[in-house]
């Protein structure tokens, strides 16, 4: 059968016609021949494959996301059915994107995430926060490393950033979408927050393990992706921490704030690790995916200027390529936590923390910030990489050609911020369902924030 065909008769009947409209070719750079389509329908496309990560790729039992799918079938021993808890909230906010984009039908997806709800309902937690990875066959914590079988804390507020966001989608739904709504409710009020703060410190702790207690000793401080969990910890109804923790936690008293200017740009906060170019991409990511960064500022920041700078930092570093590393250009970019060509690593700009290697992601998760450059860079991945780069679910999770390395493999944490921050840039639908929680908008306020959505 015709390469072209096959690829249309997986489609949805909405891209079909994109492909169908326009006999443009473009040849990629493996001299393969890709139709020319719309900004619009290629954006669909990507969003539609990617989100597919979330929903033909779950793991079945579960409906959660898996940790990493590898096209390659290469996994770790015991691996293929570990879910994350942080992935899997990100990807719930892609299924209500899914939903409103068609890709499933509001029955479909209502469906798959009751079956979830009530799999987080039965699964190991501790003072109601979930472990980093479950068993999605069976719902018990397994060890992201051996001190760390207990609660994560960090990858709890990214489940409950999108159990929230699902919630308000089904709130005002029929009876059925109502007790959905009312039950994600029940395990967001279960999560003691300031539990974590290990017996009334003025900082919040990222892990506690039933066997180890606080051996793992991390005190959250920023700046770095974790954000969001101060804000959900200060709205919690139920087990809320108290204003100071965040001020003399996560602020530092004020230390958080940077001086520093780069390429013009002023960094706004210390970034942790990285006070010179910033951290890796998805800083500007993970907390952002409902939190809604438009006009939303405290007495340290105002945080869209500082993710906006932070993503065109990002952007001059790869442009200029003072490493001189192959492919890189100003629309081959984007540097983020994914694998690499020695295991996993926090590629950012810097002479020690870039190693020749582009994650997509963090391009395409920066689309609301950087539009032009983002687009640029769909573009070149798309039609001039290709095949290469491009599968079932979306771009791969990272590749270099300076090593010749296209490993053809996912993460849940990489492809969920794409397809969520995709729509956030299309619609904003997942910021205005995250941000029309009460709670949130409380919490924020008691926290010093001001927006023009809680003001």
């Amino acid at each position: 059968m015709n390469r072209k065909v096959i690829v249309l008769i997986s489609l949805p009947i909405f891209l079909v016609l994109s492909f169908c409209q326009n006999n443009t070719k473009n040849m990629d750079e493996a001299g393969i021949s890709r139709p020319a389509i719309s900004d619009d329908s290629l954006l669909t496309l990507i969003e539609y494959k990617t989100f597919q990560y979330f929903w033909d790729g779950a793991e079945p039992v579960s409906g959660m996301a898996r940790e990493r799918i590898h096209i390659d079938g290469d996994y770790p021993e015991n691996d293929f059915n570990v879910v994350t808890t942080g992935g899997s909230g990100f990807g719930l906010m892609a299924i209500i994107a899914g939903i409103e984009r068609g890709f499933v039908s509001r029955e479909e997806g209502y469906l798959r995430l009751r079956h979830v709800v009530d799999f987080l309902g039965k699964a190991d937690r501790f003072h109601g926060a979930w472990p980093h990875w479950l068993n999605g066959e069976t719902g018990r914590v397994k060890p992201f490393s051996p001190k760390d079988n207990g609660a994560d804390l960090v990858e709890t507020a990214y489940l409950v950033q999108g159990l929230l966001t699902v919630r308000q989608y089904f709130i005002e739904g029929n009876d059925s979408e109502q007790k959905l709504a009312a039950d994600i409710d029940i395990l967001w009020k279960g999560v003691e927050w300031n539990f974590f703060t290990r017996g009334g410190q003025k900082v919040l702790y990222w892990h506690w393990s039933p066997d180890f207690g606080w051996d793992m000793n991390f005190a959250v401080q920023g700046y770095n992706e974790c954000l969001i969990l101060y804000v959900l910890a200060a709205s919690s109804p139920t087990y809320p921490i108290d204003p100071e923790v965040y001020h003399k936690g996560w602020a530092r008293d004020g230390a958080i704030k940077s001086q520093q200017v780069t390429y013009g740009f002023p960094l706004i906060l210390k970034h942790n690790y990285a006070e010179t170019y910033g951290g890796p991409l998805f800083w500007a990511h993970y907390s952002y995916l409902g939190l809604d960064p438009r006009g939303l500022s405290d007495k340290y920041a105002d945080y869209w200027n500082l993710n906006v700078n932070q993503t065109l930092i990002n952007h001059r570093w790869c442009e200029e390529n003072s490493k001189k590393f192959k492919g890189y250009s100003s629309s081959r970019w984007g540097l983020t936590a994914s694998y690499s060509i020695n295991g996993y690593s926090a590629h950012s700009p810097g002479n020690e923390s870039d190693l020749g290697v582009i994650s997509p992601t963090a391009a395409l998760s920066s689309f609301p910030y950087t539009p032009e450059q983002s687009m640029k860079a769909l573009k070149d991945f798309y039609y001039n990489l290709g095949d290469r780069i491009l599968g079932k679910y979306g771009f791969y999770d990272a590749f270099s050609e300076q090593a010749d390395w296209f490993p053809k493999r996912y993460l849940a944490i990489d492809q969920g911020p794409a397809a969520v921050m995709i729509e956030n840039y299309r619609s904003g639908l997942p910021w205005k369902l995250f941000m029309s929680c009460p709670e949130v908008k409380t919490g924020l306020k008691n926290l010093g924030f001001s927006s023009p959505l809680i003001n």
